[in-house]
């Protein structure tokens, strides 16, 4: 879908397009370009947004106020989410901070679990994970019991809670927080779902904290998502005779991760990541005329803008537009997607 959208400009372009003209896109070919053809796709999002509203959820996009400051700045973040609950608004990061770890945590995990997440809720920390079972289960509950928020990402539809035995807590954690997916209403629990969920859950946060994790496993992957999205990643020191602590242990040991025995460890790395990631309106440099009226144009949608309509909006030729648009990508204050679309991430004042 990035390959059609980067070569037509728009979803509606593809949608409107021919099966020839799909087909010729690199990647695509003419069996998937049957497919679109032949989807009814109004038909499509009219079913997930009825099922939507049926199950109390809404979709958040991309130029959404809505949607997570710190999801936005990784590569490839997630279009739309579907959400039920809330999420914190606005265009300075969440002090966030991803707790996962395996699904068969012993007593020593789920102990250290609780105390960390206790210790960052009561430092104004939201937490974020997967609802799976073992750490993240434990993280969302500690983080619930200490009167905190806490966001949960799916590795399926929103409208179905994996593992079913979460319902209860999954409630419950709408009720402080949000559940979040970019998967389709109805979408089951398949096993490639969690690897991609994991940068999700990794972009939502300034770090994420591994607490026990096996030698291989999600809770690694997600560790590894951290670092690559220029994210702290953190990790708990277990013995050399348990199995569940020999991943978080060679993290530390190869240097991936910060050994953490107690939550000062993490407030002292964050402390320095929340900085360079926020983006305080008095720091914006001054812009150009031109650059100006780009942004001027660009705030009076939530919605990405193709680079017609924003010369259309702006009164400018795209040439000179993407001159100014660049600027204004390295100072931090417009993105681009796929498609020469663009969109605001950072206030520009009055």
């Amino acid at each position: 879908m990035r390959a059609l959208m980067s070569s037509m400009g728009s979803a509606e372009a593809v949608l409107g397009a021919s099966a020839a003209s799909l087909a010729s896109v690199s990647g695509i070919g003419p069996d998937i370009a049957m497919q679109i053809v032949a989807a009814d796709s109004r038909e499509a999002v009219e079913k997930q947004f009825s099922w939507a509203e049926k199950v109390g959820a809404e979709m958040v996009t991309l130029g959404d106020p809505k949607y997570p400051f710190l999801l936005r700045q990784i590569h490839d973040p997630p279009v739309f989410l579907w959400m039920r609950g809330r999420l914190p608004v606005g265009n300075a990061p969440a002090r966030a901070l991803a707790v996962v770890g395996t699904r068969r945590m012993s007593p020593y995990g789920l102990r250290v679990t609780g105390e960390l997440t206790e210790a960052l809720v009561r430092e104004g920390f939201l937490i974020v994970s997967g609802l799976a079972y073992g750490i993240d289960a434990a993280a969302h509950r500690a983080a619930l019991d200490a009167g905190g928020c806490t966001i949960a990402v799916l590795g399926s539809g929103i409208d179905r809670i994996y593992p079913a035995q979460h319902s209860r807590l999954a409630e419950e954690l709408i009720a402080e927080g949000a559940l979040l997916s970019e998967y389709a209403m109805g979408a089951i629990p398949e096993g490639a779902h969690f690897p991609r969920r994991n940068r999700i859950v990794s972009g939502l946060a300034l770090g994420t904290l591994i607490v026990e994790a096996y030698e291989e496993g999600g809770a690694l992957i997600t560790a590894r998502l951290a670092v690559e999205q220029n994210r702290e990643a953190f990790a708990v020191p277990g013995s050399v005779h348990s199995p569940a602590s020999a991943g978080v242990n060679r993290l530390i040991q190869k240097g991936e991760a910060k050994l953490v025995q107690c939550v000062e460890d993490i407030l002292e790395e964050l402390d320095m990541a929340s900085k360079a990631m926020s983006v305080p309106v008095k720091d914006i440099p001054v812009l150009s005329p031109e650059e100006t009226t780009l942004c001027q144009a660009l705030s009076t949608t939530a919605e990405p803008l193709h680079i017609n309509t924003l010369c259309l909006s702006a009164g400018m030729d795209p040439a000179t537009a993407l001159v100014h648009l660049l600027d204004l990508e390295l100072k931090g204050i417009v993105k681009q997607l796929a498609g020469k679309q663009f969109f605001l991430v950072a206030p520009v004042g009055s």
